[in-house]
């Protein structure tokens, strides 16, 4: 771990994060000093740092800020690399990580990271639940609640730091090493932030970069274009498939998960039909990391029989006249909504829309062709989802302004035994600060329909 005391050392972003890297960073001897554009009014944690004597600039970046004299700079994941004083930093040559890269220093426990473009904060928790069913001493971070540093400090060697990571956080990493990486998936994610289809691979590969043949990498075998990248990884590699047995990893056959362990040994871990996860490629990455940091089948097969699903993730809401209601506001891209309307069973009414980032959704018409009866577009990409919606034959389509409109006019759509799948396929920054906001508005507006029937 490099030696902070007496460096100069900038940490850009408030946040949590940035909060916690500051105090972290000023208890190891560093001068540090943070600055965040936002006003100072939005910065929450200033007083508190600057209680510390550690110095708090906000509402803009100093042109002084960044200057040959500091050492490191440590950056807020969501800061592009473009902002000015990222861009000067990386003139000057100074080094700029992101917080994970100090969790990993400063860690006794070793790390289990997990990433992709989808499905990255169900697994971490199945995992995490998994763990802790089965009596594996396991704290669960990173980009999924708690900050990876802030438990990293107290994380002892016989636990394990179970990190959902990002690829804006991976990005920042320069030693990051976990002794097990998971990549769940790669579809076109984040392309404004890193510019194209192989920068945000090549950040999302920084999580194997560093492993050695000690360490395990377990990666998807179901996206044939990502297999060549996976070849010159060093770690032991596993690999999951819901399409095709696989030498050394969990795949499906005849209903059921099965394990290989690469011997020539296999075994079934559990029955598709039993399990409540509705993504199964979430269960197989799951399995396979619970199997090898010692997890038991029945601790498995206990958490894969009852998972009640993450917020905003396929989320079960209510049931309403027969029809069932689902929030699937993380569905932030097309391949996102296209797993969710792929593990509906019944017809669906879908509301969708939101963000437009140039995206032109055709991948989506085979996908709801024939599964879809209804469609209620909002937000920029409304239209755009509209005619893909035409184009796939689907008579009833509807344009709202709402959420609450949304709920409204897919009740009227729906009939006993349909679902309403709010999975927008699109980021919710035009209409709502958050996915999550917009999640739980449309949860709010599925409660209200509910008491207004009663």
């Amino acid at each position: 771990m490099m030696d902070y005391r007496d460096r100069h050392i900038v940490v850009l972003g408030m946040a949590k994060s940035g909060v916690a890297v500051a105090k972290l960073l000023h208890r190891f001897g560093a001068h540090v000093v943070v600055n965040d554009q936002k006003p100072r009014e939005e910065a929450a944690g200033a007083e508190e740092l600057e209680a510390l004597g550690i110095p708090v600039i906000c509402g803009y970046h100093p042109d002084d800020l960044i200057h040959d004299g500091v050492a490191l700079v440590v950056k807020n994941p969501g800061i592009p690399y473009e902002a000015a004083p990222v861009a000067q930093a990386m003139g000057l040559g100074i080094p700029i990580i992101t917080e994970v890269e100090l969790a990993y220093q400063i860690s006794q426990a070793p790390i289990i990271g997990i990433t992709g473009s989808n499905g990255k904060t169900t697994t971490t928790t199945l995992v995490g639940l998994i763990l802790q069913q089965a009596g594996v001493d396991a704290l669960v971070g990173g980009n999924i609640g708690t900050v990876l540093c802030g438990l990293a400090q107290t994380a002892t060697p016989e636990q394990w730091l179970v990190a959902e990571l990002s690829s804006f956080q991976l990005a920042g990493t320069t030693s990051f090493r976990p002794r097990i990486g998971v990549m769940m998936n790669l579809y076109p994610a984040h392309l404004d932030y890193h510019h194209s289809l192989e920068a945000y691979l090549e950040a999302k590969l920084r999580m194997f970069a560093n492993q050695t043949k000690d360490d395990i990498a377990i990666l998807p075998y179901d996206q044939p274009e990502l297999l060549p990248h996976f070849e010159a990884l060093k770690a032991r590699k596993y690999f999951f498939s819901k399409q095709q047995p696989v030498a050394r990893g969990a795949y499906v056959r005849d209903g059921k998960i099965i394990y290989a362990d690469g011997e020539g040994n296999q075994e079934e871990i559990i029955a598709l039909d039993a399990i409540t996860v509705p993504h199964v490629d979430n269960a197989l990455a799951a399995i396979l990391v619970a199997l090898l940091t010692g997890a038991d089948k029945q601790s498995i097969a206990q958490v894969l029989t009852t998972f009640p699903g993450v917020e905003h993730r396929m989320e079960y809401v209510t049931s309403i006249d027969g029809v069932k209601y689902y929030n699937d506001s993380k569905a932030t891209n097309p391949e996102a909504a296209s797993r969710a309307l792929q593990a509906c069973t019944e017809p669906v009414v879908w509301i969708c829309g939101g963000l437009d980032r140039g995206v032109d959704f055709k991948e989506l018409i085979p996908v709801i062709q024939g599964r879809v009866k209804a469609v209620v577009a909002l937000g920029q990409t409304a239209e755009i989802l509209l005619q893909r919606a035409k184009e796939a034959g689907i008579k009833e389509r509807v344009h709202v302004d709402t959420v609450e409109k949304a709920v409204l006019t897919a009740s009227q759509l729906a009939a006993s035994g349909d679902v309403v799948l709010l999975s927008p396929a699109c980021a919710s920054w035009d209409m709502f600060p958050s996915f999550e906001i917009r999640g739980s508005m449309f949860k709010d507006g599925v409660h209200r329909l509910k008491t207004s029937l009663a």
